[in-house]
């Protein structure tokens, strides 16, 4: 329910102000202290009663972003490829058209290729995601990109 007047302009001129007794209202005396005041959490004196008590009120609680807002995308460069085509090929990633290497770098877990370095020599690149840059770098060498 809404109160249309607020309820300190009912109880003024009556000394307490609904407040009971007039030493209850002075400070928090009367009710123990405010807060986790006498929990003894500094030197740990009662932190077996609020760990059975009040379980997690001791201590920092921040927010965490919601899962679907979180992306642990694994990258790797262009120039990182080209270095670690030796370890690749061992992997199982690599195929060859003729000379030109066929990269498929979903296969070790990777989501998207990022445009750091250069490239040497043509590539076809296979993969779910690429940044601008790192599709300009494999056109620009002569290789290709495919979004998986």
């Amino acid at each position: 329910m809404i109160r249309k007047t607020r309820k300190i302009t009912k109880l003024r001129g009556s000394r307490t102000c609904g407040g009971g007794c007039s030493k209850k209202r002075r400070g928090a005396g009367h009710r123990g202290g405010r807060g986790n005041a006498g929990s003894g959490k500094e030197k740990k004196q009662k932190s077996t009663w609020f760990q059975i008590h009040k379980l997690g009120h001791i201590g920092r609680h921040g927010f965490q972003r919601g899962e679907f807002l979180r992306s642990d995308q694994t990258g790797i460069n262009v120039s990182a490829i080209e270095q670690h085509l030796a370890a690749l090929t061992e992997e199982g990633c690599v195929e060859y058209d003729g000379t030109t290497p066929v990269i498929d770098v979903s296969q070790v877990g990777i989501q998207k290729v990022l445009g750091s370095g250069r490239l040497s020599k043509p590539m076809v690149i296979k993969a779910p995601m690429f940044s601008k840059n790192a599709k300009a770098k494999i056109e620009e060498a002569g290789g290709e990109a495919i979004t998986l």
